[in-house]
């Protein structure tokens, strides 16, 4: 297959390519992103030159690009997607410009080219759920996003299905819970509680600490889009969590911190974010019981896999954090 992935410079995105490639060796992945802060080419750097890998500059709100790489491929997998909850309440207009308005010209040309859709969306769409109660997230339940970001998203998980609904198109949709793993831009939560401390710096934690995230590795999510891919049913959704059970942002720090040996007197409260979501949790169920997934492993697990990662790619994170990493690709594009 000729697989086109929107935003796949990106964390989640990259992870991806490289899963995808290494389980189906024949296949050929073109890679649609536009190199915002967040794209970063030295994530594919051993990709270049591979005959079953091809980088496209472009923005999925350009119709002529997009309409031309949809037309060449057989499947689209988007990812694409303006993703940090910070910067959407700082300036939501980008959001909305990328996660809705991408996203439909990417249904459009799906629709007319007769293409089949996968498309990356998030728990965040949800809403928020009370640290004492036992509920999780499922396919079911009601949208009540709370930031400019989740927002957005469910506007596009909206155009999804409603043109399944109105055209027939080919489509599913996952809704994932927060992801973790390498390659991801260290302004997120855990890369940047690692980095900082391996700088010696301080850890900053929104509030009390006790907003619950449900943390997915990106490996088991990405074998999850696989299994939707090659088993999931036209039209359906399904929610993919990782194997932790209510673990909230302070026990996450205190976990690195004695990782990486170092002193909780690292960790720094700040002031909590507007309109914070308390609780994110899955419930995975229909993903094991139609598509046989569950993750591989532990969160403690893929905690020190994580860690370690990032100790043993130090150059990657702290050209990030300087700012240089983008002239990697400014002398091959211009910009």
């Amino acid at each position: 297959m000729k697989i086109l992935v929107t935003g796949g410079a990106g964390f989640i995105g990259s992870n991806f390519i490289h899963y995808w490639l290494k389980n189906h060796p024949n296949d050929e992945i073109f890679n649609l992103d536009k190199l915002t802060y967040a794209g970063n080419l030295k994530n594919l750097e051993d990709l270049q030159g591979s005959p079953n890998y091809h980088f496209v500059l472009g923005d999925i709100t350009n119709v002529d690009i997009v309409r031309d790489m949809v037309r060449k491929c057989d499947l689209i997998v988007h990812f694409a997607a303006e993703s940090h909850v910070d910067r959407s309440i700082i300036d939501a207009g980008e959001f909305i410009r990328t996660n809705v308005l991408g996203t439909q010209m990417l249904l459009q040309a799906a629709k007319d080219f007769d293409k089949r859709i996968h498309h990356i969306s998030t728990d965040e769409v949800f809403g928020s759920l009370d640290l004492d109660s036992k509920e999780k997230f499922n396919e079911k339940t009601p949208y009540d996003p709370k930031n400019p970001y989740s927002a957005s998203k469910a506007g596009s998980d909206h155009l999804v299905r409603a043109f399944y609904d109105t055209y027939g198109i080919s489509m599913t949709i996952s809704n994932a819970s927060n992801n973790f793993g390498p390659y991801q831009f260290p302004e997120k939560f855990i890369p940047l509680a690692i980095t900082n401390l391996l700088e010696g710096k301080k850890v900053p934690v929104y509030g009390d600490g006790l907003h619950v995230r449900d943390w997915l590795y990106v490996e088991d999510h990405c074998r999850a889009i696989d299994l939707i891919l090659n088993q999931g049913e036209i039209g359906e959704t399904y929610c993919i969590g990782g194997s932790t059970q209510d673990v909230n942002n302070l026990t996450v720090v205190k976990k690195i911190i004695e990782i990486l040996g170092t002193d909780e007197s690292a960790i720094e409260f700040v002031k909590d974010r507007p309109s914070h979501d308390r609780r994110y949790a899955i419930d995975w169920t229909k993903a094991k019981e139609k598509l046989g997934y569950e993750p591989q492993a532990d969160f403690d697990q893929y905690l020190k896999q994580t860690v370690e990662w990032y100790k043993n790619n130090q150059s990657w994170w702290q050209e990030i954090k300087s700012g240089t990493y983008q002239e990697y690709y400014q002398k091959q594009y211009g910009g």
